[in-house]
């Protein structure tokens, strides 16, 4: 599934990656989280990416296929 992982990143997808990492670190410091709200976070996180790529490698093999 990491077959996005093969592309190198453009500087403003680098740039907007740092820039929700600092909104991300400036709401954390103005809303103090629990440690089960943060890890919850982090699943929705990783599930919303799993999904993401396994949409990206189905374009990518319904374009091969054509």
């Amino acid at each position: 599934m990491s077959l996005a992982a093969c592309e190198k990143k453009g500087p403003m997808e680098k740039a907007g990656e740092n820039v929700d990492r600092a909104v991300e670190k400036i709401e954390d410091t103005l809303n103090p989280k629990g440690p089960a709200e943060k890890a919850g976070e982090k699943v929705d996180k990783a599930v919303k990416n799993v999904k993401d790529e396994a949409h990206q490698a189905k374009e990518k093999i319904k374009d091969s296929v054509k």
